[in-house]
């Protein structure tokens, strides 16, 4: 139930962390790769898809372009012909104390952590829709439901991307389509440095984990295949966190 040979996973943000390790783990259970990427600096990640014997390749796109975005799914069409995966895991962070935050940032961030996902899943939409099956896996975090600090775009942008969620996979669910989100907890990656440089703050977060570890890339491995493959049928609108325990605390 867990095999995805034969199909064709889009993953954005794969170029490092958790979009990487998501994409290795969509070829490692077998599916080919297109990786939606600003530059040619996914071409580390294409090379380590191809090791495991999979077909990957970039299509550039600047997710901050909304007319690349528009047309991209097309470029996936001319390369593998079927689009079966969505994975929207591509994203942007601006910090700043809310009475500050710069209408600027706020733009940036609503455009490429909301716009730009709810314009992939139509894309994708229309094509699994016309196939009978799709899965699309929008990755929202644990600020979909906390607000955060100095983050209010953000939070802003992935509560959306939860509800967005809910409302694709109320329209789509019956037309063989599984929309549903992963919300990480506290990872350790490039976005989260500041985090874990800030000797109080980070011991703050660790205290709150009942992990007791913050998370890695390989963690949401498990989670992305089990919402791409057939074990994840009869699951629609859901949203799986993968954070340690954080939320339960």
């Amino acid at each position: 139930m867990f095999d995805l040979h034969g199909q064709v996973a889009v993953v954005t943000g794969a170029t490092r962390g958790l979009g990487q390790a998501m994409a290795l783990a969509l070829a490692e259970a077998g599916a080919d790769i297109a990786l939606l990427a600003r530059s040619a600096s996914a071409s580390t990640t294409k090379q380590m898809i191809e090791e495991l014997g999979r077909r990957c390749e970039v299509i550039l796109c600047d997710l901050a372009d909304m007319n690349q975005v528009r047309h991209v799914m097309d470029q996936v069409d001319d390369a593998f012909g079927r689009v079966d995966i969505l994975v929207n895991n591509g994203g942007i962070q601006r910090r700043s104390p809310a009475v500050q935050f710069p209408e600027e940032d706020w733009d940036d961030v609503l455009d490429v952590n909301l716009k730009t996902v709810f314009l992939l899943c139509q894309q994708a939409g229309r094509r699994m829709i016309a196939q009978g099956r799709g899965k699309i896996i929008n990755i929202a975090s644990v600020l979909s439901f906390q607000g955060g600090m100095t983050v209010p775009a953000y939070a802003a942008a992935k509560g959306g991307a939860v509800q967005l969620t809910k409302a694709l996979a109320n329209e789509w669910a019956a037309l063989g389509i599984n929309v549903n989100a992963i919300a990480p907890g506290y990872m350790d990656t490039e976005m989260n440095e500041a985090l874990r440089q800030n000797e109080s703050r980070n011991r703050q977060i660790l205290e709150r984990i009942p992990a007791g570890r913050w998370g890695n890339p390989d963690d949401l491995k498990g989670s992305v295949v089990f919402l791409a493959s057939r074990a994840s049928d009869y699951v629609h609108g859901h949203v799986l966190t993968v954070d340690g325990g954080w939320l339960g605390r």
